[in-house]
């Protein structure tokens, strides 16, 4: 039997190694008694052999069990129980009497006797298994996360829905246009980031959801448009948060294929126009097709191509762009073409997270335009105070673990915010002052028997003073680029500078720039320019076709790239993200740098993907001026940063003693530090006199020319 089992197990598990294959010879070889089935072999040593051999499936190593069964005992192998048979039945009163016979009586009815020596040893297992698992880690080249590793969260939430809306909804009644989420709770793991909150999006206006970064804007969108926060059922919802997937669609017809309607009606047409070109007299057919074109008629779908090509031609789609196959574009213009499609199909409910994003400032001016007559109910994110300045009838602001609504755009909001919490703080010292005006009265007089019945309507006058409570007053984003030293000019010089990708495709001709430690140039232009080829170029990333560039062997760029999130680990905390890229220095060490950039505390030591978009930019920043740089490259640095963390950037650009060159679309931020303006384009860079306020114009009027073709 012994040789059986042995010779079954090396046949079928032929890499097992010897302690693990001791081990289970050990079970197998110790007695048949020990298991009453197949079952109860498998529960024993079915683990170790899915482990063994992983190919093998649960029901491929169970009939291997019965097999080692019925090796242990091939003379039982009709009866699998295993259990003793009575011969007669028994009278337990008897049997109770007579205690000599009764343990052996007793057993064979219900108690299966084991051998101790037979039972699993439990530390013989461990001992296998662990070495089983370090195996497989080490083929696989697994590496386990540390105990304490901190884990990815999810977002989660909940709603207290009223009876009557369930009614209607489920009757079908509410036919209401307007969007009212309340008493609901938000949660990413286990912070809380909304509780007991209410929205309530009145159809037709425009609303900007504004708030610090890390306060769940993002994934209060989400939500929504996830349907974790119940929306009435016959309300359209579209959230523009991914890029079109690529394929042989044309850019124009992708757009198109959004209006269902028209699409159907069209299908419709084909088919019903096939079969009556085939020979068809059924009058029905024309009745149907006379129909079709009724409808078409009605929905204007031969105004369809125009319109979707006006909203493409506004995002910055050529006319030879939008012919193209939408696999051909990049990912910041297939989410420029998600944008599209949004805007042509006009959803009940369209939400955006950071449109302005993706788009150069004469992409964003059109959009502003276009949104100020949108027909339905809109909810945006964005960081572009202009854009928020124009576009939203009312603000949601986000702060507290509560949403706050404020009538008018983000300027008038600002100016409500802050003259109510001047009337709050004053309402609140006056209080305090009133409070312990009283509170001095009851000390003088608490023991005066003359005056106790003052003392008592004073004592209760305080008791119903309602509690009010200190104005929050939100934290200062502070950031800190490191101090640098001089270096004397020329640092950076280009000398009739060209590029080009290919022969046919010339990007540049003949640059003559320069640049040193005090200068803050500002750079603009329409996406495809070549603004982040010109970046590349300077810092050498790219070599010129033509020409020379010129710098001090001194000079240390600081990178900022516009998709700078593809290059962090999203599965190492922040400090581990410093750690791996400047080793051997003190944990301290990179909290400080952290804390420079707004990433303190418990946030530190999250892992960089449960970050929002404007907590990895900071977690950026911090990595970048590690290598302590003098001269700054800046790409687009604003995406996903809320307001306040923009003010900050310019504060400390403005403070910061060494060069820059900034990509930026932020019309506050160019304000802030620009003074020296480079427009990108026609295969060259000119230095504009004017500012960003000169650029404007001259978008603005081309803009105007084209609408009055």
């Amino acid at each position: 039997m012994t040789t059986a089992c042995t010779n079954l197990l090396k046949k079928e598990f032929p890499s097992m190694d010897s302690e693990t294959k001791q081990y289970i010879e050990g079970i197998l070889t110790g007695g048949a008694d020990d298991f009453e089935s197949g079952d109860d072999l498998y529960d024993a040593i079915g683990d170790l052999l899915h482990q063994i051999a992983a190919e093998k499936g649960e029901d491929d190593i169970r009939d291997l069990c019965e097999q080692f069964l019925c090796i242990m005992r091939p003379s039982d192998h009709g009866n699998k129980g295993g259990h003793k048979v009575l011969d007669a039945p028994k009278s337990l009163g008897q049997m109770a009497a007579n205690l000599e016979g009764i343990q052996e009586d007793m057993s064979s009815i219900w108690v299966v006797s084991r051998d101790d020596n037979l039972k699993v040893n439990s530390k013989k297992l461990e001992k296998a298994q662990q070495k089983l698992q370090q195996k497989q880690d080490k083929r696989s080249d697994v590496v386990k996360p540390a105990p304490n590793a901190p884990q990815l969260q999810t977002a989660t939430a909940s709603q207290v829905v009223s009876k009557k809306d369930n009614q209607l909804e489920s009757k079908g009644n509410n036919r209401s246009m307007d969007i009212r989420i309340e008493n609901f709770d938000v949660s990413y793991g286990n912070k809380v980031l909304l509780q007991n909150a209410d929205l309530l999006l009145a159809n037709g206006r425009r609303y900007g959801l504004v708030g610090r970064n890390g306060l769940g804007k993002t994934t209060l969108l989400r939500m929504i448009s996830g349907k974790q926060l119940t929306i009435p059922s016959h309300i359209t919802i579209l959230h523009v948060e991914q890029e079109v997937i690529g394929d042989d669609t044309s850019a124009l017809d992708s757009v198109l294929e959004c209006d269902f309607v028209r699409q159907r009606l069209l299908k419709e047409e084909k088919d019903v126009a096939a079969e009556v070109n085939a020979g068809s007299t059924d009058p029905a057919l024309s009745q149907k097709l006379t129909e079709i074109y009724a409808n078409l008629e009605l929905i204007e779908s031969d105004k369809a191509p125009a319109r979707a090509s006006i909203i493409l031609i506004g995002l910055g789609f050529t006319k030879e762009m939008q012919s193209r196959a939408t696999k051909t574009f990049s990912g910041g213009w297939r989410m420029r073409l998600a944008l599209a499609r949004a805007l042509f199909s006009k959803p009940d409910l369209l939400l955006l997270d950071e449109p302005t994003n993706m788009l150069d400032i004469k992409a964003i001016i059109w959009l502003e335009n276009y949104l100020q007559n949108w027909p339905t109910t809109l909810l945006v994110v964005s960081h572009d105070r202009n854009f928020l300045d124009t576009v939203p009838t009312d603000i949601l602001h986000l702060h507290s673990q509560r949403i706050e609504v404020y009538k008018g755009n983000y300027e008038q909001f600002d100016k409500t915010r802050t003259e109510k919490h001047k009337a709050q703080r004053r309402e609140y010292e006056a209080q305090m002052a009133h409070r312990q005006h009283v509170q001095e009265f009851i000390d003088r007089f608490r023991y005066n028997a003359n005056r106790a019945a003052s003392v008592q309507s004073k004592i209760k006058m305080l008791e119903k003073l309602p509690e009010l409570k200190p104005v929050e007053k939100e934290v200062d984003v502070v950031l800190k680029f490191p101090e640098v030293e001089p270096l004397n000019p020329p640092v950076l010089t280009l000398n009739e500078v060209a590029f080009m990708y290919n022969k046919d495709k010339v990007i540049f001709e003949c640059l003559n720039l320069n640049a040193n430690l005090e200068s803050r140039i500002c750079i603009v232009g329409e996406n495809g320019a070549g603004k982040t080829t010109l970046l590349k170029i300077i810092m050498g990333m790219l070599t010129p076709t033509n020409g020379m560039i010129n710098q001090h062997r001194g000079l240390k760029y600081g990178y900022f790239a516009q998709h700078h999130v593809d290059q962090l680990n999203m599965n190492t905390t922040c400090v581990g993200l410093l750690q791996d890229a400047f080793p051997g220095k003190p944990v301290e060490e990179y909290r400080r740098q952290l804390g420079s950039f707004g990433v303190s505390g418990d946030l530190a030591l999250q892992l960089v993907a449960s970050l929002s978009g404007g907590q990895k930019s900071r977690v950026t920043f911090a990595k970048m001026c590690m290598a302590r740089p003098n001269f700054l490259i800046l790409d687009e640095p604003t995406n996903h940063l809320d307001i306040e963390t923009i003010a900050a950037l310019g504060a400390a650009i403005n403070k910061f003693n060494g060069g820059l060159i900034l990509v930026s679309h932020d019309e506050r931020l160019i304000h802030m530090v620009c003074k020296e303006l480079w427009v990108c384009a026609n295969g060259t860079v000119t230095s504009l006199e004017g500012g960003i306020e000169e650029y404007k114009r001259l978008v603005l009027k081309e803009l105007a020319d084209a609408a009055a073709k």
